[in-house]
């Protein structure tokens, strides 16, 4: 009994208490996150075939830097470009409309926001080429018809196969970050806006020496996931081109991993990919991070 309860009395001790609570993270971590990663790393150095691993040093990583490969990471760099733009700067102003006091029906507004974020990417992006078709009886086209404009074959240039997958991205997620704007409105001491009011600030001043730097974490957060997100893109390309488009108009770097280390039974080569996008991912995040002031401790 003695045994018994000096066991509940160390389970229940404020030193092991924050180890039991954490570990289920840790250990998911170990097994989804830290296994993985030491297996492709492993994988990289290696020619995988069926029945057969040889282990063939960095030849992976020369054959990396290519054509193909430059022409996926510029897609996939336009493409977080345009994303962390828009869903930053967005949602941002959508949500100070709709935290103002004289919006109405803005319940309403939070709740129908959020549902694009609900719908999965394959009926989405199903949706969205009907719209966007290659005929000139697609809806998007027949609008362009009517105001004066030649239709367009959304799938085959690049300008238009960038627009679709920005703007399905968009689509589904600017719901979301305007919510994350709309959390951190609240928690803005309005004492400080009616002091601004009193020293005759504009809505411009107010906005920059009051609103901005109580949403600045949040500027932080949707700029960095955004970024993040945005290199790991696969399936808004997916769902408009499947497996090739024209030129590569539409391959992103995960896109390439998967033609590569899936379709053409590469593995170790996909493997060699995949770390060097994790490497451009860290330092560009790493880079935004710094220049964004996410390191500098208050004073």
């Amino acid at each position: 009994m003695e045994k018994r309860k000096t066991r509940f009395k160390f389970l229940y001790s404020k030193k092991a208490a924050p180890y039991i609570f954490v570990s289920p993270f840790i250990l998911s971590f170990l097994v989804l996150s830290l296994y993985p990663f030491i297996s492709a790393v492993n994988m990289s150095f290696q020619r995988v075939l069926p029945g057969q691993v040889e282990y063939i040093g960095t030849s992976n990583y020369s054959r990396v830097f290519n054509p193909t490969f430059y022409t996926a990471l510029q897609n996939t760099t336009i493409y977080v470009i345009f994303t962390v733009i828009i869903l930053t700067i967005l949602p941002m102003v959508f949500a100070i409309f709709l935290n103002h006091r004289l919006m109405k029906f803005t319940n309403f507004f939070r709740a129908s926001i959020f549902i694009p974020a609900l719908t999965s990417v394959i009926v989405a992006g199903t949706i969205f080429r009907m719209i966007f078709g290659d005929s000139d009886t697609a809806f998007a086209n027949q609008v362009l018809q009517f105001i004066g404009l030649n239709p367009v074959e959304w799938r085959y240039n690049s300008w238009s196969a960038m627009f679709l997958m920005v703007t399905l991205a968009s689509w589904r997620w600017l719901g979301v970050n305007i919510l994350y704007f709309l959390a951190a409105l609240q928690n803005v001491n309005h004492d400080l806006y009616e002091a601004a009011d009193i020293d005759g600030a504009n809505a411009w001043q107010k906005f920059k020496n009051v609103t901005y730097p109580a949403i600045k974490p949040v500027v932080i957060f949707l700029t960095t996931i955004t970024t993040i997100n945005g290199f790991r893109m696969f399936e808004e390309s997916f769902v408009f081109f499947e497996t090739s488009s024209p030129g590569n108009i539409g391959l992103t770097v995960v896109g390439y991993i998967y033609q590569e280390g899936i379709q053409r039974n590469d593995m170790g080569f996909g493997a060699a990919v995949g770390i060097v996008l994790l490497g451009i991912i860290f330092v560009i995040s790493v880079i935004q991070l710094y220049a964004t002031g996410a390191f500098k401790k208050d004073d």
